[in-house]
């Protein structure tokens, strides 16, 4: 019946969220959009992006507009540096302009500094084409402008080549340059741009950005050139704000370095394993999660991903967990997660306090991405209840969160973040932004002891590019604990993955109510929903979106709602907090919710005031607008393939 109720109103649901997004259009790529939604300067230290422009003898031709290529140029370039955020650290360097003998003509224009914008319009302006293509070597001295990382911090840092043809030289070879310089740096990609290539001239673009860790964008006019530029810079400036203390993990169980609570970071390379130690008393439950960080849309393949174990001794598995991207469209992070859960008897192999190992593997096939992956890893304990309290009893079933009116309205504006580091907190509502094709957004909503959170994800409708055959992309959501534990979809009609085609599309998504004994069940959707604070909500847009929104970035909906009241513990009669915050209740010894919960950690806001806000004089209003907003997911002929998959087991047992 949920279906049905969903396909009548689907018709209803396309015009409504055209109203809604026309009443708020979705801001262009690195806009400012008013309110909340202003993107405050982000930059993470060690990041930057050096623009490599060609200026050889071919763009003084004319681009079919009765401009050369090389006046276009300029202009796209200005809008590029018009959308990236304040002082993010940006060069400029250019090839052929006849300063130099044929195959070492390049230099750069504007060394990699913090951004200025009128310098760099400046510098594109006094830029005449009159050379060659020195391609290989370009790509060489662009990499040594961009500064390196200090302390051996991982940041993304983004050569973005703009080319009209092929290299002429013929060495240093470009593709191998790019394979070259992205094996030697983990937080290094090469963007190419084609603006009106074909032929060879392409294919060596597509694979200089394939062998450089990074993504190809066809531009076959002026406007194209913008807008491909603009999304490539946007995703150098708004990358995975990476943070933990550095490790190395050893590739077997010798010598494996000790990991205490807290969070770290190291690198992993295709089929590697990395080994840590962890000591493990006989009473908490601890969680470790792992996300990679591939630079967004590099190659990848279906079951490309990522393992997580907990093993005792020599060989004794107590837990594991895997992640899969799911599709080969292009990387966006990826985390596996698993927990050790005593048992209830503490009578198990797994529940003896001791020395643990932490084992996560890299899988993937054969031809799949050979970059090294930054690697995020956390480890967090949760101890029992305070003063031996009984917990409540779990609470596996969705209930009436499947069904659940969501708020409806004009959304506010929202910048999300670009990973679990900075997600940008919301409370119940509706909320808009902008994704371009690659990227993943981040958010982060308190949910307390009792409560759920349940919502949708609205993909906007956007103007094609009017292209040749029909593209189609993804859109893509996740929610995750507080531990960073994936959730999954469990409830009838939940899914984590649509088709997008430049139509509307609309994802439904929720967990079950926060209970201390979840931990105890055995639904891998219900598992993971057992200590309170900030939980993450991901959205990710499909690379091919590329292809088909005519607009710089597309228009993305949440629509948030966090049902029932916030208890006061985890313990059995809990009385509700009443005006308190939602993840505010008794997260003593839950080292994960007590740090979402920490002062300056932005996890406060008052679950029942906005209930009440929202439940008054506009339920009757919502529940109607609901039946106009929801849709079921496009699938289309054929389908695409699923979003990242996961899957995890514990120690879960109860004897």
């Amino acid at each position: 019946m949920r279906a049905g109720r969903r396909c009548r109103a689907a018709v209803a649901a396309i015009g409504a969220a055209l109203l809604v997004l026309a009443a708020a259009p979705p801001p262009a790529a690195g806009a400012e959009p008013a309110g909340r939604g202003a993107r405050a300067p982000r930059t993470a230290e060690g990041s930057g992006l050096v623009l490599v422009l060609d200026s050889s003898a071919s763009m003084a031709e004319d681009d079919g507009t009765g401009r050369s290529r090389m006046e276009s140029a300029r202009q796209a370039v200005g809008t590029v540096v018009d959308a990236l955020p304040d002082g993010h650290p940006t060069g400029l360097r250019v090839h052929g302009a006849g300063r130099s003998p044929g195959c070492t003509d390049t230099r750069a224009v504007l060394p990699v500094r913090p951004l200025d914008r009128a310098g760099l319009k400046d510098a594109v302006r006094g830029v005449r084409p009159q050379g060659g293509s020195p391609v290989g070597l370009a790509l060489t001295e662009a990499a040594r402008d961009l500064p390196a990382p200090s302390g051996g911090r991982l940041a993304t840092r983004t050569v973005l080549l703009v080319s009209d043809g092929e290299d002429t030289c013929g060495a240093p070879r470009p593709c191998e340059v790019a394979a070259r310089l992205a094996g030697a740096d983990a937080g290094l990609r090469v963007d190419t741009v084609g603006f009106q290539v074909e032929g060879a001239a392409r294919e060596e673009l597509e694979c200089v950005a394939g062998a450089g860790n990074g993504r190809y964008y066809d531009a076959p006019d002026a406007d194209a050139l913008a807008r491909q530029l603009q999304r490539s810079a946007g995703l150098s400036a708004d990358g995975y704000r990476l943070r933990g203390a550095r490790v190395t993990g050893t590739p077997g169980p010798g010598d494996a370095p000790p990991l205490a609570p807290g969070q770290y970071l190291d690198t992993i390379g295709p089929g590697e394993r990395r080994h840590y130690t962890v000591a493990l008393d006989a009473r908490s439950t601890v969680t470790f999660s792992a996300t990679a960080v591939p630079q967004p849309g590099t190659a990848v393949g279906a079951d490309d991903g990522l393992r997580t174990r907990i093993v005792r001794g020599a060989d004794g598995v107590c837990g594991s967990g895997s992640a899969r991207f799911g599709q080969d469209e292009g990387a966006a992070p990826l985390t596996s997660a698993v927990t050790r859960v005593p048992t209830a008897r503490a009578a198990g192999s797994c529940d003896a306090a001791g020395r643990y190992r932490l084992v996560v593997e890299r899988e993937g096939t054969a031809d799949a991405d050979a970059a090294r992956w930054p690697l995020e890893l956390t480890h967090a304990v949760e101890e029992p209840p305070a003063g031996g309290a009984t917990p409540a009893r779990p609470q596996p079933g969705y209930g009436a969160g499947a069904d659940a009116v969501l708020p409806a309205g004009d959304p506010t504006p929202v910048a999300g973040g670009t990973g679990f580091n900075d997600a940008e907190e919301i409370a119940a509502g509706a909320w808009r932004d902008t994704l371009l094709p690659s990227q993943t957004l981040w958010y982060k909503v308190p949910v307390g002891w009792g409560q759920q959170l349940r919502y949708d994800v609205e993909f906007a409708d956007e103007a094609s590019t009017g292209g040749g055959s029909p593209v189609r992309s993804y859109g893509a959501t996740q929610v995750y604990t507080p531990a960073r534990v994936p959730v999954g979809s469990g409830a009838a009609g939940f899914r984590r993955t649509t088709a997008y085609d430049g139509r509307p599309a609309v994802l439904e998504m929720g967990t079950v109510p926060v209970a201390w004994a979840n931990r105890r069940e055995h639904r891998p959707e219900v598992v993971p929903v057992h200590s309170t604070g900030g939980f993450y909500i991901a959205v990710t847009l499909g690379a091919r979106a590329a292809e088909i929104a005519r607009d710089t970035g597309i228009g993305v909906v949440l629509r948030v709602s966090v049902l029932g009241d916030a208890l006061a513990g985890p313990q059995r009669d809990a009385p509700a907090l009443g005006g308190r915050d939602a993840g505010a209740g008794d997260n003593r010894g839950d080292s994960a919710a007590a740090r979402d919960s920490a002062p300056g950690a932005g996890a406060g806001w008052s679950g029942a005031a906005t209930a009440a806000a929202a439940g008054g004089g506009v339920l009757a209003a919502a529940a109607l607008a609901v039946l106009l907003r929801r849709r079921a997911a496009v699938t289309g002929s054929g389908g695409h393939p699923p979003g990242a998959r996961t899957d995890s087991s514990s120690t879960r047992r109860s004897a």
